[in-house]
């Protein structure tokens, strides 16, 4: 018998989506189905990281909380993007990865019932993560429109009651692309004081942003560092996947708790990854700039292909959603004509949120422009349309 906390978690479909694209060994298959990326990580990353395997110092344990050097300069980027000091040895914790962070600040903050705020769409994994550590999902409605997503400022609102203990807020969230603006942001924060809740800021693709647009951390706006806990990690920015290197930043207030709920939970941290995520992050040639001018000329290119059809004009990320509803399908069966017909792996995003399910993500982070320019005749052979 499935336990109890697993019995309202359906999975998050990449796998699946992953799973049959590999089986078929087609290698004309467009992989848009998971957040991966052709784009090389940072050269003193990877230098950095050949040189840790022959380190005895990075084939430990210790430091539990992760070592001191990338812990200063996860702290010294915190200063960088919030003008705001934290302090390395008591307000950050080097985590396996955003994901492990995020359940264990959820582990940390969470009593079982409390209710926690996310968008909707959003990735299912950070839903799942509420449910497994007890908490309820509260969904605030993101609104796509002629010139890509907004928060619903009266749907956040009424997401927040009495037992709201978190907002947990991506941006530019996944699958979306949705980028908080300060307006947006200042609502969250409020909505955050009025609950005396946390606002747990998930930054995994802080800096993939598009067209221009300001990046904005929470934690700077007033009021709102001590009850700001940030989570990062080298995956995204810095293409930095298998490395499992992530971080939580926050107040002293929290953080004894979120070492203890580290300790219990992945005891520490990938030895040799550390040094390479170090090096990453003062790097004076990190390539994030121009990868994200990469990744931009990418979703330019579906965006252009397929403008006769509903698709959502994404702000940052890596990924572009597409109302199939709208076009008579749903997203589970037009994502199994793509594949079959259409040689495009997609996700279909029931799971993701309430209303989610009507969408199909398509991730342009790991396939080339070239590769790319096809995509609307393929979606036409699945779809015939």
């Amino acid at each position: 018998m499935t336990v109890t906390r697993l019995q309202s978690i359906p999975g998050i479909g990449v796998d699946k989506m992953g799973d049959a694209a590999d089986s078929s060994n087609n290698p004309n298959i467009l992989r848009l189905e998971n957040l991966d990326t052709d784009i090389r990580p940072p050269a003193d990353a990877v230098r950095q990281t050949h040189e840790a395997i022959d380190d005895d110092n990075a084939n430990s344990y210790l430091p539990f909380t992760g070592q001191v050097a990338l812990r200063q300069a996860v702290t010294a980027r915190m200063q960088r993007s919030t003008g705001i000091e934290y302090d390395a040895n008591s307000e950050c914790i080097i985590s396996a990865g955003g994901l492990n962070g995020i359940l264990n600040v959820l582990l940390s903050i969470l009593e079982p019932g409390d209710e926690v705020v996310l968008t909707d769409p959003t990735y299912a994994g950070l839903i799942n993560r509420v449910r497994l550590a007890g908490g309820i999902p509260k969904f605030a409605r993101l609104v796509p429109g002629a010139d890509g997503w907004r928060l619903d400022l009266d749907s956040l609102s009424a997401a927040v009651g009495p037992r709201t203990r978190a907002l947990l807020i991506m941006s530019p969230s996944m699958p979306s692309g949705f980028v908080a603006n300060m307006s947006e942001w200042n609502a969250i924060a409020e909505q955050s004081r009025r609950a005396n809740a946390w606002l747990v800021y998930d930054a995994a693709m802080e800096r993939i942003v598009f067209d221009g647009l300001p990046v904005i951390h929470p934690a700077s706006l007033p009021g709102m560092r001590e009850r700001t806990i940030t989570v990062g990690a080298v995956s995204k920015e810095f293409r930095m996947i298998g490395w499992r290197v992530g971080w939580i930043v926050g107040p002293l207030s929290i953080m004894a708790d979120v070492r203890l709920t580290s300790l219990s939970n992945v005891v520490c941290q990938v030895g040799i990854g550390m040094p390479g995520a170090t090096a990453a992050l003062t790097s004076t040639d990190d390539g994030v700039a121009q990868a994200v001018a990469q990744w931009q000329d990418r979703r330019d290119v579906i965006l252009n292909a397929l403008h006769d059809l509903p698709v959502i004009r994404p702000h940052g990320g890596w990924s572009v959603l597409i109302d199939t509803e709208q076009l008579g399908l749903p997203s589970t069966e037009a994502s199994q004509l793509l594949l079959a017909k259409g040689e495009i792996a997609a996700t279909p995003m029931p799971g993701w949120g309430p209303d989610a399910g009507r969408y199909l993500r398509f991730v342009f982070a790991n396939e080339p422009a070239t590769r790319l320019a096809d995509i609307r005749s393929r979606v036409r052979a699945a779809w015939g349309i």
